[in-house]
């Protein structure tokens, strides 16, 4: 059974590897990403190679193994699916779940979060927009433009909010930016490294670019609501 740092560091590889087109990930990427020294994490890493769950090249970083991806996406599942159900359920502002389920995720059963997960009606993203891996270990990620190169004058649904520092979603909260939120891509300055938008029939406000990088869109019929998942037909069980 693995163990939560174990945990840790194959989730934040494969998040690593998606941001990197899979490829193989550096060290001190993966070190700077889980906060430690590269001493630390190459221990950790050896380890996880000779389990079987990564690939390790000294002088080319280290990549997942399909048993890997597997415990990582299950990792994932469960995050995610906790994220959504304090929101939806115990009522918790989005800016704050992430860190909750960093420390819930490790510690639920698999009966909990099947059920959890029926609960909730088989969902399919987050509440920041993240897709949820299946129980089967497969996740469906659209490619999505952002607020920062979608097509101007066109309207879009917002999809997903890459960024989950809590001072960015209260920002987006503000600004009614979340996931389902229409919005219209005016114009971009690039001199002034800024985009112009219109919420909904709202005037027209300016937002960074970088921020509008983070803030990923679709179109409105396939993002306008939070879609669920059919039935597995899970037992209820007591």
């Amino acid at each position: 059974m693995a163990t939560s740092t174990v945990e840790n560091y194959l989730k934040q590889l494969f998040l690593e590897q998606q941001a990197n087109e899979g490829r193989m990930i550096p060290m001190g990427r993966l070190a700077g990403a889980m906060g430690v020294v590269p001493g630390t994490a190459t221990s950790m890493v050896k380890a996880l190679s000779d389990s079987g769950l990564v690939e390790y090249e000294p002088r080319a970083g280290v990549r997942l193994t399909h048993s890997g991806e597997q415990l990582a996406l299950h990792v994932l599942r469960r995050h995610r699916l906790v994220e959504l159900f304090l929101v939806e359920a115990l009522q918790l502002d989005w800016s704050v779940v992430h860190d909750e389920a960093d420390m819930l995720e490790h510690a639920l059963s698999d009966r909990v979060l099947e059920r959890i997960d029926a609960v909730l009606g088989h969902p399919t993203t987050d509440p920041h927009g993240c897709p949820i891996p299946t129980s089967k270990g497969l996740l469906h990620e659209p490619r999505r433009l952002s607020l920062a190169d979608c097509p101007l004058n066109v309207p879009q649904s917002v999809a997903r909010v890459l960024d989950q520092d809590p001072e960015f979603l209260k920002f987006v909260n503000r600004q009614g930016l979340k996931p389902g939120a229409l919005v219209t891509v005016e114009k971009r300055e690039p001199a002034a490294q800024a985009v112009l938008i219109r919420i909904g029939r709202r005037e027209e406000m300016s937002l960074g670019i970088e921020a509008a990088a983070q803030i990923l869109v679709g179109p409105l019929a396939a993002t306008a609501k939070p879609r669920r998942r059919k039935s597995e037909n899970i037992p209820v069980t007591s």
